[in-house]
């Protein structure tokens, strides 16, 4: 693929899961790649496996290392960290704030620093990992809901904003994928796999054909679709089929009491 070929991509999150899926996809097709995750041990083995550079580390300040990893050039950015904190309101700050700075603000400041140099020499390409629940949202999680939301505003508002001035964007919302984030959410990730969990091969397939066609919107479930339109259509309606599955999760936890 000409736009991926010979080109300097960083995969944030890449030690396993949808990153390390990403990573191995853009090793095949030529690129040379940065597995960066914050679990040390993960990033050094995917990257072994895959012939590509380690550098663990927090995903919130890679930019500066990777770049200089890279021999001074970034071409892609795959804002793919993200963490699933659960609750609601009464979750504490902390993990708001958690979810906040990791599915937010690391696109944020990887944006910050990409940005002018993408802009001087005419091109780029960030690509976020969102999600559905950007989308749409995930019973049972509130910081992952909120903060995805918002990780998909800010990917559409760099696409809106760049896209005349050489600057792709895409934003991944798959909705679930066979990862440890799904496995760790319970009983809510319970329902999504019951519903066709998808692997993490598959997200970076769709991924590739949106990059080849060009297209911001990445839907590994061509099916979100559909939901998102008649979320946008009929909101009361939506929301209360979302209730009910709130309902079902509901009973199943009680009868597991």
């Amino acid at each position: 693929m000409e736009a991926v070929r010979d080109k300097t991509v960083v995969v944030t999150g890449a030690g396993g899961g949808i990153g390390a899926a990403l990573a191995a996809r853009f090793t095949a097709e030529g690129a040379r790649v940065v597995v960066n995750d914050l679990d040390k041990e993960k990033a050094e083995r995917t990257a072994a496996e895959l012939g590509a550079i380690a550098l663990p580390g927090d995903a919130s300040a890679i930019v500066p290392a990777a770049r200089e990893a890279l021999g001074g050039r970034i071409d892609i950015f795959c804002a793919n960290a993200g963490v699933g904190t659960g609750g609601g309101p009464e979750a504490p700050d902390s993990d708001w704030d958690f979810a906040w700075d990791v599915n937010v603000m690391a696109h944020v400041r990887a944006a910050r620093e990409l940005i002018p140099e993408w802009l001087e020499r005419g091109s780029g390409r960030f690509i976020a990992t969102v999600s559905a629940a950007g989308l749409l949202t995930m019973i049972g999680s509130a910081p992952y809901s909120v903060t995805k939301h918002a990780a998909y505003a800010f990917a559409e508002w760099l696409s809106a904003t760049y896209r005349h001035r050489g600057i792709d964007v895409h934003a991944i919302c798959p909705q679930g994928v066979r990862t440890d984030m799904l496995s760790n959410t319970g009983s809510a990730g319970d329902l999504v796999l019951t519903s066709g969990a998808i692997e993490p091969t598959a997200v970076a397939d769709a991924l590739f054909e949106a990059i080849t066609e060009n297209r911001f919107l990445v839907l590994p479930h061509p099916e979100v679709a559909g939901y998102y339109a008649a979320r946008a259509a009929d909101p009361d309606r939506w929301l209360g089929g979302m209730n009910h599955l709130q309902r079902k999760l509901d009973a199943a936890t009680d009868a597991g009491a």
